[in-house]
């Protein structure tokens, strides 16, 4: 009997313990280690609170106000310094964001939580610098829309710059898994033209990267490809574009197309890229069969990759206007959703054939 008694006490004891061990733990912490408060604070608000996104993910969209301090916390210990929450209609997201973003108590105690490394000394919600650019800035409101799964695409350009249509768009949208860079390009179409693929080409980069180095100029190589492939249908057959033929000039210029072409050729196996190439070489079959005779692109190339924005731009331009060339773009590639940015002078149908492409790339991304 007095075994069973001596079992009771015990199991009550455990129990005991149990359901006190946050009284029993301040307890402890108060008598014998003389920690400051705040450190208590701060412990008894990690054993409260379980924090069920451990995994960073961009759908910031709590809809209780516990999910509001559990996306803090996660965003905060993963050292990314800014982020965003997308507040679904008809709920209290949003007052719960601003609550929380008043609460610096609460705040300086999350924060006691994240790796010292990447603690910020103060955290601040910007909600109304965020509500006064979606109300005033077509741009930001489109690329909500885009990133909330509201729309596919965006269509900018004709009354914005490029850089308050891309801005937006990095911000919000931000770049597709794996890709190096953002760079554009425009899908030309010349009318009685044989070369090419019957006329229609890729010009790249014409209204973006200012003077990639080698590996960045690869990269617009290999996107320019899947474009063309995805938007025409067609093998894309890539020519690195230079002053220089196969080695005919010696300049820095042709050696970062001359290394563009090996890392692409290294790095992106499955497409036909060569260079470095003379426009004529890559696209009038009789010169490439005298200046490189031996390259599966001479002669033949649909993709053209400029070594730089000045002769990107400058050249579509000269084939728009001196070969009545349809020109629509500039597209751009590499962003995660379809953004394309028009040029200020574009008529009513290029807006409409750029429409047609995003709604294109919209199904494929």
């Amino acid at each position: 009997m007095k075994k069973f008694i001596v079992l009771i006490i015990f199991i009550g004891l455990f129990i005991g313990s149990y359901i006190y061990q946050n009284e029993i733990y301040k307890f402890y912490k108060e008598s014998f280690t003389k920690e400051e408060v705040a450190l208590t604070e701060s412990n008894d608000y990690t054993r409260d609170y379980s924090f069920s996104y451990v995994s960073l993910t961009n759908n910031f969209s709590p809809e209780t106000e516990e999910e509001v301090r559990n996306l803090y916390y996660t965003v905060l210990n993963s050292g990314v310094e800014s982020f965003t929450f997308y507040c679904k209609k008809d709920t209290s997201c949003l007052d719960n964001v601003k609550a929380l973003a008043d609460d610096q108590k609460t705040l300086s105690t999350i924060n006691n939580f994240v790796h010292p490394f990447n603690s910020f000394k103060r955290i601040t919600t910007n909600y109304d610098e965020a509500k006064k650019l979606l109300l005033e800035d077509y741009m930001y409101y489109a690329c909500m829309l885009v990133k909330t799964n509201r729309a596919d695409g965006v269509v900018s350009g004709a009354c914005h710059s490029t850089a308050n249509t891309l801005r937006p768009a990095l911000q919000i949208i931000k770049t597709k898994p794996g890709t190096m860079l953002v760079s554009a390009f425009f899908l030309m179409v010349v009318p009685n033209c044989n070369y090419g693929e019957q006329g229609t080409f890729i010009f790249a980069d014409s209204g973006l990267e200012q003077n990639p180095n080698p590996e960045r100029l690869a990269a617009i190589a290999e996107s320019s490809a899947e474009s063309f492939q995805l938007l025409v249908q067609k093998e894309p057959i890539v020519a690195m574009l230079s002053h220089s033929t196969m080695g005919s000039a010696s300049h820095p210029d042709v050696d970062k197309v001359v290394e563009a072409v090996k890392i692409a050729k290294e790095k992106y196996p499955e497409y036909k890229i060569d260079g470095e190439l003379q426009l004529d070489a890559a696209i009038v079959p009789e010169v490439a069969a005298s200046k490189a005779p031996h390259s599966p692109v001479a002669g033949r190339a649909n993709v053209l990759v400029f070594p730089d924005l000045d002769a990107g731009n400058i050249g579509y331009k000269l084939v728009q206007r001196l070969a009545k060339a349809e020109a629509y773009g500039p597209v751009t590639q590499g962003i995660a959703s379809p953004v394309n940015d028009l040029s200020r002078g574009c008529s009513a149908d290029d807006i409409v054939g750029v429409v047609a492409i995003t709604a294109v790339q919209a199904q494929n991304k």
